[in-house]
């Protein structure tokens, strides 16, 4: 045989070679992918099966409902203005929340409550009530018309936890027990739903300035120093603070402004603890029509009101975090 047909029969076999194993590496590829696909769709079906009846995952949530039933309850401070049907929609839900204690109106209208009104909800509260639990409920009637009142001292509550609520938002009693656990292991500072943040202004020459930011800006950066009163747990305490102790000018800005009085609140208690509030994940329906946020502005008020504190106070208390308290017993992964 000549070296040319050597060469020549070689070079068949060698691209033969390269042929079986191209098809090879597509027939594994192939297989391979296959194989991955069937194990991430049995993964799947196996995790849901398991989900839907684990008995572990529905024992935990017992036995935590039921160390919370025999902790201490709160009390749920609800603001609320000329917003009857709202009103008895939210006290309706609330009072079935096995941790409730009692349950105190905010009233600052001109008019006191009819008695029509404050027997519909004593109904609604005895029978909404779980377990036979007898949660009170009492109008706290104020004659003048002020913001501060949704944090006037209440000198004989029998709870320490405080849970400060606008009448047109509903959270699920299972979210607002764990935001309550969230608070018994940090009971100095603010726990709460509506996170916000303060930032520096450097331009325009201005020093010791800063800005009010939104949920926006909290979600693109991962950071918040406030968490609103409209959803937030505090100490009973700090309505004491708020009443004899935070600067009468601030208490009369926000009465004529009818704005701040939760960025006031959150000032306040920054400074008294030096630390930060814990923002706890939570669905949040609003039952209302919008509210002043709305409002063309809002974001220039605040940031007003925010520079404002900031001189009374003679400093910056508000402190940044990026934690966040979620409740690992309703997620997948954790």
């Amino acid at each position: 045989m000549g070296g040319g047909d050597v060469s020549k029969e070689m070079g068949t076999c060698s691209l033969a070679y390269r042929r079986g194993d191209h098809k090879l590496r597509k027939f594994v590829t192939a297989r391979s992918a296959k194989f991955l696909l069937l194990a991430c769709i049995a993964f799947a079906l196996i995790t849901l099966a398991c989900r839907s009846s684990r008995p572990y995952f529905n024992s935990s949530i017992a036995v935590a409902d039921q160390i919370s039933r025999s902790r201490k309850g709160y009390t749920l401070l609800m603001n609320t203005w000329k917003r009857y049907d709202l009103l008895k929609k939210s006290v309706s839900h609330y009072a079935s929340c096995s941790r409730l204690d009692s349950i105190h109106i905010v009233w600052s209208e001109p008019n006191p409550p009819s008695e029509s009104l404050k027997k519909y909800l004593e109904k609604v509260v005895k029978k909404r009530a779980r377990d036979g639990h007898e949660v009170e409920l009492r109008f706290d009637v104020n004659k003048e018309d002020s913001l501060n009142n949704r944090f006037k001292e209440i000198k004989d509550l029998k709870t320490d936890a405080v849970f400060s609520i606008d009448d047109d938002i509903i959270f699920p009693c299972h979210t607002v027990d764990f935001a309550f656990n969230v608070w018994e292991s940090a009971q100095e500072t603010m726990v709460g739903f509506v996170p916000r943040v303060h930032w520096p202004e450097q331009s325009n020459g201005k020093a010791d300035y800063y800005t009010y930011s939104g949920w926006w800006s909290v979600w693109w950066s991962g950071t918040y120093s406030m968490v609103l009163s409209k959803a937030a747990f505090f100490h009973k305490k700090y309505l004491s603070l708020y009443t004899n102790n935070m600067p009468a000018s601030i208490r009369e800005f926000t009465t004529k402004n009818r704005n701040c009085e939760d960025i006031a609140m959150s000032f306040l208690i920054a400074n008294a603890t030096n630390t930060p509030p814990i923002w706890v994940k939570g669905k949040i329906y609003e039952i209302g029509s919008t509210g002043i946020s709305s409002i063309g502005g809002h974001t220039e008020k605040r940031t007003h009101c925010v520079n404002r504190f900031v001189a009374e106070f003679g400093r910056m208390p508000l402190v940044y975090t990026s934690m966040k308290a979620v409740d690992s017993r309703s997620l997948w992964f954790w």
